[in-house]
Order: C-alpha cells, then structure tokens, then sequence
C-alpha cells in the first residue's frame, strides 16, 4: 500500500507541477497556457500530492 501512495503522490505532485508551470505561462504550446486558473489548481494538486506522500510514507513511521 505503501508503493501504490508514493506513485500516486509523485504522480500528482509532478502534474501539478506541469499545469502550475503551464498556468504561469513559463511552458507553452498548450491550450492551458498563461490560464491563471491552470496556476491554481496546478498549487492545490501539488499540495494534495504531497499531503498523499507524507500520509503514506512518514505517517507510516511514526508509529
């Protein structure tokens, strides 16, 4: 269970990564590009994707 959270937190974390840097404009050649609201929800996925990461990895430890 421990692997299947880690993939999704990172898979998250990196496309929200890619849709912040797409909302910022910094990556063209998309429909999404320059859209602030892509910045926004590309921030809140990488907030999730980390709070999934800690959830199954460090949470994990600490009992």
């Amino acid at each position: 269970m421990r692997i299947f959270g880690t993939i999704i937190g990172v898979v998250l974390v990196l496309l929200g990564g890619l849709w912040t840097l797409q909302g910022a404009n910094m990556l063209a050649g998309s429909a999404m590009s320059g859209q602030s609201q892509w910045l926004y929800i590309g921030l809140i996925v990488v907030a999730i994707g980390l709070v999934v990461l800690w959830w199954f990895n460090l949470r994990g430890r600490m009992r």
